[in-house]
């Protein structure tokens, strides 16, 4: 791959992994409730499983999508069905260490579901396309398809631990009471309004 085409693939991965979106919206609200270190598989899951979807993608497996938009529709739906009951648990979550809750209710994302949430998450769908349409050549896909999941992995292991880091200091500026519930809930909500915008916008 061209180094100036490298540079823009690198670019295109670091701002998509960093601005607000449904991983990000996740991590931060884990993070505020649950901390860093218990958010940690989850941060790892979207870090390392996103990539992993787009090398995939990469390969040929978006063309399916492509050639079959009622799959993608069907799949946008389902993801936007998961993401607001996600955005459920996230506004009920309760801290394990709050005093109203001592038991807590819930429990961060494992490696493995944040790895898969990612294959029906809408807007990972929307950028491994786009990035495949963008970076894949005809000449080189197994390299251009490295390329894109290393490019992602580097992306996704510096956005994904700051924004539970974001969740886990906004946490500490909050107190562990009614200013770390609102924070919740509104993560929660800005997760149900990318769900549902994702959805439409498709």
């Amino acid at each position: 791959m061209p180094l100036d085409t490298l540079l823009a693939l690198t670019a295109f991965a670091f701002v998509s992994t960093w601005t607000p979106g449904p991983n990000n919206m996740m991590l931060a609200a884990s993070g505020a409730t649950w901390g860093w270190r218990q958010t940690l598989p989850h941060a790892l899951g979207v870090a390392l499983g996103f990539p992993i979807m787009a090398f995939c993608v990469a390969l040929g497996l978006g063309q399916v999508f492509i050639a079959f938009p009622i799959f993608g529709q069907a799949l946008a739906w389902i993801g936007c069905t998961i993401m607001l009951w996600l955005a459920w648990r996230i506004a009920t979550a309760a801290p394990p260490a709050a005093d109203d809750a001592p038991q807590g209710r819930g429990r961060p994302l494992s490696f493995v579901e944040a790895s898969a949430f990612q294959w029906i998450n809408p807007k990972a769908w929307v950028m491994t396309i786009g990035v495949s349409a963008s970076f894949v050549r005809g000449e080189t896909p197994l390299i251009d398809a490295l390329a894109i999941m290393v490019a992602f992995v580097c992306a996704g292991l510096t956005s994904s631990q700051a924004w539970v880091l974001f969740g886990t200091a906004a946490a500490r500026l909050l107190g562990r009471g009614a200013g770390l519930r609102a924070f919740n809930i509104a993560m929660a909500l800005l997760l149900a309004i990318s769900a549902l915008w994702l959805v439409i916008d498709n």
